[in-house]
């Protein structure tokens, strides 16, 4: 018989097998830019933000670095400053879901205002429609008419857009004026409560109707479901067929049509939840802060949501923390003008230069992704060099 020869052992002084070589520079460099990328816009406009407003402070010979300290302490400083931080990002939560979610199927939709009025109203009326309910039914019964009428006001910017090629932005803001016009019409006419004199408004919640506050802080309620919305809107499109589906269409509307996928359809459903919940939060809005449908609504919400949905970059999840520095921005505003004597509008002057900023960074993010694609060229052809040179 032929014996089998015995495997080779490897001398003891022998070398160690050699290390993987290292990945190229230009490699290294698309891969560090790939993970930055989806915060470096946002961080370079607050940066950017920041020092245009240090120089906006100083033309007018104000103390920048005071009033910077004096922002974050009305923010963030105190216990009391972090609750009426996020009782401001609360009805942000939601609003900035109605630019996010369109934005998902390739929509610029900016009537959030439009749909948190009618949501509050439609709160509001409904206690007057169906007294004698239980709480819990009634209040369930409050957000959902609140959604419905959020839902279909923005559902139709989606609609005009499909079906008659109306440019949504426009649409939607045109809108928005229409739903306020309408919303102080039947405040201060056939819904308002003849005790309001100097302030129209409709009749008042009665006590079982109103949403109260969290367990351990002055905050309501509607924060705590914004931030469920939020994440149930990320999963629903990081996790979802019709969500994946929304991003295709979003991404090439042609390629979507091609491959079968109900366009019209998923367009109008993005609309429709952005603007449920929006109106969402005019329901929150009612029965949690002003106890009736009042002028006082009208604050500003769904216009500073267009400002979060940019800054998150259309993140559901980056939404939760930029509601609640946008929010804490908003909030110092008082002890702003207590403390330097400077008007209550400077927070809007930050919030405005904040926006121009993020277009401002937007419009580059283009060149960015260029210029990734081509260090991920160079990378690809960096071996198949050293391999030839071999």
């Amino acid at each position: 018989m032929t014996s089998v020869p015995a495997p080779l052992s490897e001398p003891a002084g022998s070398a160690a097998p050699p290390a993987p070589a290292a990945p190229p520079p230009a490699r290294l460099r698309a891969a560090l830019l790939n993970a930055a990328a989806p915060v470096l816009p946002t961080a370079c406009a607050l940066a950017g933000t920041l020092l245009l407003f240090v120089v906006f402070l100083l033309l007018q010979g104000r103390p920048a670095g005071e009033a910077c300290l004096v922002i974050f302490q009305g923010a963030f400083g105190s216990l009391f400053a972090w609750q009426n931080t996020l009782q401001r990002a609360a009805p942000l939560l939601l609003t900035a879901l109605c630019v996010a979610l369109p934005a998902r199927v390739g929509l610029i939709v900016i009537g959030g205002e439009g749909a948190l009025a009618l949501g509050g109203l439609a709160a509001a009326v409904i206690p007057q429609l169906a007294p004698g309910l239980p709480s819990p039914a009634m209040l369930g019964l409050m957000a959902v008419a609140a959604m419905l009428a959020g839902g279909l006001w923005i559902a139709l910017c989606g609609g005009l857009r499909q079906w008659r090629g109306v440019n949504e932005t426009i649409s939607s803001l045109l809108l928005s004026y229409l739903a306020v016009a309408l919303f102080k019409h039947l405040v201060e006419g056939p819904l308002r409560d003849p005790a309001s004199l100097n302030k129209p408004s409709t009749l008042p919640l009665p006590d079982p109707y109103l949403v109260g506050a969290m367990p351990w802080m002055d905050v309501h309620w509607g924060l705590a479901w914004g931030a469920l919305a939020c994440i149930a809107a990320w999963v629903f499109l990081r996790h979802s067929v019709a969500g994946f589906a929304m991003g295709v269409v979003g991404g090439n509307v042609r390629a979507a049509r091609l491959v079968s996928l109900p366009v019209n359809r998923l367009v109008l459903a993005a609309c429709a939840l952005g603007g449920a919940a929006a109106g969402l939060a005019g329901m929150f809005e009612v029965a949690a802060v002003q106890g009736s449908a009042t002028s006082a609504l009208l604050a500003g919400y769904g216009f500073s949501g267009i400002l979060v949905a940019f800054a998150a970059r259309q993140n559901p999840l980056a939404i939760i923390i930029c509601a609640v520095l946008i929010g804490g921005v908003e909030a110092s505003g008082s002890l702003l003008q207590r403390r330097l004597d400077l008007p209550d509008a400077t927070t809007l002057v930050l919030q405005g230069l904040l926006f121009c900023n993020l277009l401002a960074w937007e419009a580059i993010t283009g060149r960015l992704a260029a210029l990734k694609l081509r260090w991920q060229q160079q990378g690809r052809s960096a071996p198949a060099k050293e391999s030839g040179h071999a």
